[in-house]
């Protein structure tokens, strides 16, 4: 308030940060800042942060020049440590550190006190509802996005062709929905629910769903499924249905980031933390598990190599991302989708040209992709603007999407979503059944804004409706 001000007065600005409130490691997207009356330039010595109530203990120190950026008279601080909801934080920096544009006027040390509140994590779906897709407790179809009760959401299911429906909350618990008739609710019955209910556990970390099965690791590295067994999709060993989840061989299954894991219509592809190795199973009559043959397999194989960072699997596709950042396809080519210049199938991992993907999505008969300096780039199928060009026109090579601060991207069944660092999210492609998300039925070949500037970039899609989650 300005009571403890001596000097040349500032003001802390409001402050936005949105905190891990379960305390694990997450990315922070938002910074602090503090401005001067008058434009300032950097002196000498470091900002710190503080515990309030534990004088002493720093959080972090953030030294002007690298991790303190001054723009004419806002100095900005972008922490990497945890800040933990319902804690009360000090900023404080040593008199010298700021000083008047002259330099000659040094800003006086000083602290500012402020609140840490949670970034309430709401949980948003639209689209096709016929079996409760939408977890609304109803049958309605909804064309623009609707909330799903609660506001402690973390991530999303990602799913292939399938009405499964699914999300895990900052407590680790898991909770499904929608078409449940060959157990792929993990209810222990083939039941329909058109409102989330929770499968046992509490330590889940990544989901993700195929056709009519399912599965999830848990934070201590092992892999469940549940579901329809056919073609030994759930990876134990047989062909038999389980409606409760059971477990896959293996202690080391990647368990934080969504992107480590993936499924086709019948199998999974995932990746372990040891020697980022990936390995799949389930069909593989298109050579969709990437091991240089079309051999069903219902316990994993391993896919040769030991760097692979993220992947992504569509009905009979692979894509997957390397740690040098090279961008690999394999299985079904008919529609270009492996972004190879042709339609040729192939059952091994081949290289799609490039160095500096980030993020990968196979998406039914299409796929995407975003690279490093933010761009979004698309191949394959394109009957309705699939592919976001404004067009109709089929590619078989990758082909970028218009704009440079796209962040992520998920889609299935001819529509797809897709968030900016900005946190907008977009959507385009075929609109049936509501699914882009806006208000209309009419199809866009090019991305549309839904509305809201709070998306955060954790979205899913299936066939029948879409996911995402929203600060509110």
């Amino acid at each position: 308030d300005g009571s403890n001000l001596t000097g040349v007065a500032m003001s802390i600005a409001p402050i936005s940060y949105n905190p891990d409130v379960s305390d694990s490691t997450v990315t922070k997207d938002t910074g602090i800042g503090i401005t001067f009356t008058e434009r300032i330039i950097a002196g000498s010595g470091n900002v710190t942060l503080r515990i309030a109530g534990a004088a002493g203990t720093v959080v972090e120190n953030f030294g002007v020049g690298s991790s303190v950026t001054i723009n004419n008279n806002l100095i900005s601080i972008d922490p990497t440590s945890d800040l933990n909801a319902g804690e009360t934080y000090h900023i404080s920096y040593p008199s010298g550190t700021f000083k008047n544009t002259a330099g000659d006027v040094s800003y006086v040390g000083t602290a500012y006190t402020f609140g840490v509140k949670p970034a309430f994590a709401a949980l948003f779906a639209w689209g096709y509802n016929v079996e409760g897709f939408l977890g609304q407790n109803d049958r309605t179809q909804y064309s623009s996005p609707i909330q799903i009760p609660g506001t402690t959401w973390a991530s999303v299911i990602e799913s292939d062709n399938t009405g499964a429906m699914g999300a895990i909350k900052t407590d680790g618990t898991l909770w499904m929905w929608g078409d449940g008739h060959q157990g792929e609710l993990a209810q222990n019955n083939q039941v329909d629910y058109s409102s989330p209910v929770q499968v046992p556990g509490t330590t889940w970390g990544i989901v993700r769903s195929g056709s009519y099965f399912a599965g999830a690791t848990k934070t201590d590295g092992t892999m469940w499924a549940w579901g329809n067994n056919t073609d030994g999709r759930l990876g134990i060993n047989s062909q038999v249905k389980y409606s409760s989840p059971v477990q896959i061989p293996g202690t080391d299954w990647h368990t934080g980031n969504g992107d480590k894991m993936g499924t086709h219509s019948d199998g999974f592809i995932i990746i372990k933390s040891t020697g980022q190795q990936l390995w799949a199973w389930g069909a593989n009559a298109y050579g969709q598990l990437g091991t240089n043959n079309t051999t069903y397999y219902s316990s994993p194989v391993q896919i040769p190599g030991t760097t692979w960072s993220a992947v992504s699997g569509a009905a009979q596709h692979s894509l997957a991302i390397k740690t040098d950042g090279t961008l690999w396809s394999w299985g079904r080519n008919s529609r270009g989708n492996l972004g190879q210049n042709n339609k040729t199938t192939y059952s091994s991992p081949k290289q799609i040209p490039g160095t500096t993907w980030a993020k990968v999505h196979a998406a039914g008969e299409f796929s995407f992709a975003t690279k490093t300096d933010g761009t979004l780039w698309t191949w394959g199928r394109n009957d309705e603007g699939y592919l976001g060009q404004n067009n109709a026109v089929w590619y078989s090579s990758p082909v970028q999407i218009p704009g440079t601060t796209w962040s992520d991207v998920s889609g299935y069944s001819q529509s797809t979503i897709a968030t900016k660092t900005d946190g907008t999210l977009w959507s385009w492609g075929q609109a049936g059944y509501g699914r882009l998300g806006l208000n209309t039925n009419i199809g866009m070949s090019s991305p549309t804004q839904i509305p809201g500037t709070t998306w955060t970039g954790v979205m899913g899609a299936s066939s029948y409706a879409k996911l995402a989650i929203k600060n509110i």
